[in-house]
């Protein structure tokens, strides 16, 4: 597979927090689609409100992109009722991927019934639809125990509830790329937190996210089984790619 077909091009940013107006990021946007459609990306991953604009651009052009969407971003704690209705909106708009924030600071805390639920309801909602399912569990707030714990977890239900020719297309993600840490320690996605969810979420797919931002990054999470990454440096990791080959 080429290695652009690894990679969720992405843009989340709101734009007070990226301190620029509406129309700038409407412009980021389409820039990212624009780019997607060019380098044959994967999937763009952008907010919900953009999906029409993305989709519209896309068949224009006529092409294989994806578009994803994120549910519950990036704090994780909105309600199983909030998460499922901005994953009903988005499958309305006609998402292909959903990329729902576990509830992690619940996890940590132990109510795992409320996990349980959200992983189920979220994971039937997309599937029943035809979508792919990721489920964003935050390794920069979770201990190593505790992203095999979880990892575990989404993969025991996803088989238990819905067989394993579903796992397909359910993927475990490492980050929103939003979480604060302290000391600068990194908030995406890490060499060794992927190997854990590698080792404890298959036959489910894993999805690195955060951080990644470099042609080299790219391949090592490939080797450590990754199957998708999401990226803002997207355009340049391909454009590292053609100046190696080059060489």
């Amino acid at each position: 597979m080429e290695l652009a077909q690894y990679l969720d091009t992405t843009y989340l940013k709101k734009p007070s927090q990226a301190n620029i107006s509406e129309e700038e990021t409407r412009a980021n946007v389409i820039k990212l689609v624009e780019d997607a459609i060019e380098f044959n990306f994967k999937l763009v991953m952008i907010r919900a409100n953009y999906i029409s604009l993305a989709k519209e651009m896309i068949n224009k052009a006529n092409s294989t992109v994806q578009v994803g969407t994120v549910i519950g971003f990036h704090e994780g704690t909105y309600s199983l009722a909030e998460k499922l209705k901005e994953a009903q909106d988005a499958i309305d708009l006609g998402v292909d991927d959903l990329d729902f924030v576990i509830n992690y600071k619940a996890f940590k805390k132990g109510n795992t019934n409320l996990v349980v639920e959200e992983i189920i309801k979220g994971t039937a909602i997309g599937l029943k639809n035809n979508k792919i399912v990721k489920w964003i569990i935050e390794v920069a707030a979770l201990s190593n125990e505790q992203i095999a714990s979880i990892s575990s977890l989404i993969k025991n239900l996803v088989i238990e509830n819905f067989g394993i020719d579903n796992a397909k297309n359910v993927f475990v993600k490492s980050s929103t790329g939003f979480y604060k840490t302290k000391d600068d320690k990194p908030n995406g996605a890490t060499f060794e937190a992927i190997k854990i969810m590698s080792d404890n979420a298959r036959p489910l797919k894993v999805k690195a996210a955060g951080g990644v931002k470099t042609k080299n990054d790219v391949l090592k999470m490939i080797t450590l089984g990754v199957e998708r990454i999401g990226t803002s440096s997207a355009k340049e990791i391909i454009e590292e790619t053609k100046i190696d080959l080059k060489y």
